[in-house]
């Protein structure tokens, strides 16, 4: 394997460009209060459009502990998290959040033992305090907990909405992606559920829910998603002119930022990055030798270097389960006229979300599509919601589509779970055999 020292990565430039919008954004959530602004913290899905149409600033809880975790800037959250109570190995993602609660609560040198840092001064006690929370989880039982914690942790005085989501069990004979009973119920129920968050944020701001300004905003993140897929698809190329990395650093964007002109312009550019690179031959890892399929939310404290070591290593991890099957992935399901039913859908298309039978399919399909060679499996120690498949999954890649596996373990947001001499001797493992299957045939 190449020395780690080597880059042979080929990140996307507009990755620049889009790290400077999400730093616009936060700087513009730690004024809100200046700007007498009302904030929400949420978890879960994507309720952003909802808070946008209102006029509420809004911090979606996993974001910031993820922006924590890729500056290296999430130690005091954390630390303040344990000595308030909650052990290690919760969800790094909540105990990160719930961290800042304690800082954003100020509740002094004597309670925290945190005081005085660098990081907490300037970014993790940063939030603004939330005028009530809004719960969006399913599929994960610590997130639905996550906002009660925070309400708790902040004295109860400010109110609380969750949201009832239902889990995609995909058991019925008719069951099947987009199609089925229990598709179209579920989506009937999640409906109702968005039209009664929309009479608590009407009672919370005290003014009628904009509708039509829903639609617009439904409009801008329509567009930018079928920017984004379409980018996705001009990597099915060999060799891919971008990677999963690139995907990743573009998931804010798309996740959880406003919606307006310039979220399109973004990822226009992205895609014509990625069209350029590809009517040009230039390549996301240089000599790519491998291409390969990565399963598990993505850890975040490691992502240049996990990009500069599979690069090195002549793989180019492709696609993978967090960035291909969610966030807005279906956009011919949005309609700007009836924009509640899209956003009801899109919730329950959340891979967290889905049974086995449609996870199943729905790998199979991206590694049909991206011609993969290996499937490679981030087992974070702290996420059971979205490892509990894996080795299902595993069993599928090796026994039904021929393509070898590896595991390592890691972390969403905490760095003290990865080892890195696990995933290199693992990956190294899984191209060995990649090499050996190829020899045979």
């Amino acid at each position: 394997m190449a020395s780690l020292l080597e880059d042979k990565s080929n990140r996307l430039r507009m990755t620049g460009r889009g790290g400077e919008l999400v730093g616009a954004y936060w700087d513009e959530l730690f004024t809100a209060r200046e700007r007498g602004a009302q904030v929400v913290w949420y978890n879960g899905h994507a309720l952003n459009p909802l808070f946008q149409a209102a006029g509420i600033s809004w911090c979606h809880g996993e974001a910031f502990s993820a922006r924590l975790a890729a500056q290296h800037l999430e130690g005091p959250a954390q630390l303040a998290g344990e000595e308030y109570g909650y052990v290690n190995e919760l969800c790094s993602y909540s105990r990160t959040h719930l961290g800042c609660a304690v800082l954003t609560n100020d509740f002094g040198e004597s309670e925290t033992g945190i005081v005085d840092t660098v990081d907490q001064r300037e970014l993790a006690s940063r939030l603004p305090e939330p005028d009530f929370f809004v719960n969006g989880y399913q599929g994960c039982s610590t997130g639905q907990q996550w906002d009660q914690m925070s309400y708790r942790i902040l004295g109860k005085k400010v109110p609380i909405f969750t949201l009832s989501l239902p889990y995609m069990f995909g058991s019925k004979p008719d069951a099947g992606y987009l199609v089925g009973e229990e598709w179209e119920t579920a989506t009937d129920y999640v409906v109702d559920q968005l039209e009664k968050l929309i009479e608590f944020l009407e009672v919370q701001t005290g003014r009628p829910f904009d509708h039509d300004k829903l639609g617009e905003i439904m409009s801008y993140i329509k567009a930018a998603s079928q920017l984004r897929r379409e980018a996705m698809a001009l990597c099915m190329a060999k060799p891919a002119p971008a990677t999963y990395w690139d995907w990743v650093a573009s998931i804010a964007h798309i996740n959880f930022m406003p919606a307006e002109q310039r979220l399109i312009d973004y990822f226009q550019g992205v895609k014509d990055e990625v069209a350029d690179r590809l009517a040009s031959g230039v390549a996301g890892v240089a000599d790519e030798r491998y291409r390969l399929y990565f399963d598990g939310i993505m850890n975040w404290n490691k992502l240049g270097w996990l990009a500069r070591k599979f690069a090195d290593a002549d793989a180019a991890v492709i696609c993978g389960r967090y960035t291909h099957q969610n966030f807005w992935q279906e956009p011919q399901l949005i309609d700007p006229e009836n924009p509640l039913r899209g956003l009801a859908q899109h919730y329950l298309l959340c891979s967290n979300s889905q049974g086995f039978k449609t996870l199943k399919q729905a790998m199979t399909k991206d590694c049909d599509d991206y011609g993969i060679d290996g499937v490679i499996f981030h087992a974070s120690r702290t996420c059971r919601a979205y490892t509990n498949h894996q080795h299902l999954l595993a069993r599928v890649a090796e026994n039904q589509l021929g393509i070898p596996t590896a595991f390592f373990e890691g972390d969403i947001a905490d760095a003290a779970f990865y080892k890195d001499e696990i995933l290199e001797t693992r990956l190294a493992a899984l191209l060995e055999t990649i090499d050996a299957k190829r020899a045979r045939n």
